[in-house]
């Protein structure tokens, strides 16, 4: 396999494709690395969506003696290349063709044809994992300096659901961090230095609140801290919290008797309304699949 010019310089391969060409270029890769020293060229050729693309693509390897190998899942530009590359002589190879064809006759099932959808997926999925860990590694006011990094901040006060809904957002692909609101304790001055339009301050009744607490303290078998369900010390913590809301002019999102996904949602609703994220779809829990995204 040599150019035209019958020198030892291997013709290169073309890898062709509608999407990035990852899929094509790891079968070629997957190939040569059985011929050592090998010494062929590879040129991805990606986001094809057009005839004149594919053209200049036949062209350029029917110059060089090249061969074309192609990932086109959308059937119309599948057919055009092979009938270009037949017409102008240059050989090639469809990866994706004869399973689509297979598939479409077993399964009766209109093919979506849409270039880059599993790298699109599964780019999604290792977001939601980031996600997930930015989120666990940001809790209950852990890192306070890297708060800026976070698509949402929470803040409130204990036992006012931060974990439970930084979690259920961090699910659906947000980063979350939260922060803990203690009277005698000044919040992190980073709290005070990001957007206020991606901080949310949970405000809960007292009345919920003490049952919270009330029920943790039997769970973990701790009668002595009074303190911590005393009720006039609970609404000093309120107004605390309330100050701070204030003082940040952060948004309110009250949880009293509230699902933690009617909080997520309304959450979600305020950023997507607030930002523009560049083509990235919202994730939202009543969105289906995330909404995704992005």
């Amino acid at each position: 396999m040599t150019t035209k010019d019958n020198s030892n310089r291997p013709s290169p391969i073309y890898v062709v494709s509608g999407g990035k060409g990852l899929a094509g270029n790891n079968m070629v890769q997957s190939m040569l690395i059985q011929y050592p020293n090998n010494n062929v060229a590879v040129i991805l050729v990606p986001h094809v969506v057009d005839e004149s693309q594919i053209l200049d693509t036949v062209l350029k390897a029917k110059e060089d003696g090249g061969l074309i190998t192609h990932t086109m899942v959308q059937h119309s530009m599948r057919r055009r290349l092979i009938e270009l590359a037949a017409e102008h002589g240059v050989p090639q190879i469809d990866f994706m063709g004869p399973l689509a064809e297979y598939l479409d006759e077993k399964l009766e099932i209109p093919s979506l044809q849409m270039p880059g959808l599993f790298r699109e997926i599964k780019q999604q999925y290792f977001e939601r994992i980031d996600a997930i860990e930015f989120t666990l590694d940001h809790d209950d006011g852990l890192s306070p300096q890297r708060l800026s990094e976070a698509e949402i901040v929470l803040c409130g006060l204990s036992r006012s659901g931060k974990t439970p809904l930084s979690v259920y957002l961090a699910l659906y692909g947000w980063k979350v961090a939260n922060v803990p609101l203690v009277p005698g304790i000044q919040p992190p001055e980073e709290l005070f230095q990001i957007d206020p339009g991606r901080v949310f301050g949970l405000q809960i009744s007292k009345g919920q609140l003490l049952s919270h607490r009330v029920k943790r303290l039997r769970n973990f078998k701790n009668t002595e801290n009074t303190s911590y369900v005393d009720e006039q010390k609970i609404n000093e913590e309120i107004r605390f919290a309330n100050l701070v809301f204030l003082k940040g002019r952060f948004t309110v999102i009250p949880v009293t008797n509230k699902p933690v996904e009617s909080s997520a949602n309304e959450i979600i609703s305020y950023m997507s309304s607030r930002y523009d994220f560049g083509g990235r779809k919202i994730h939202s829990p009543f969105m289906g699949n995330g909404s995704d995204k992005e």
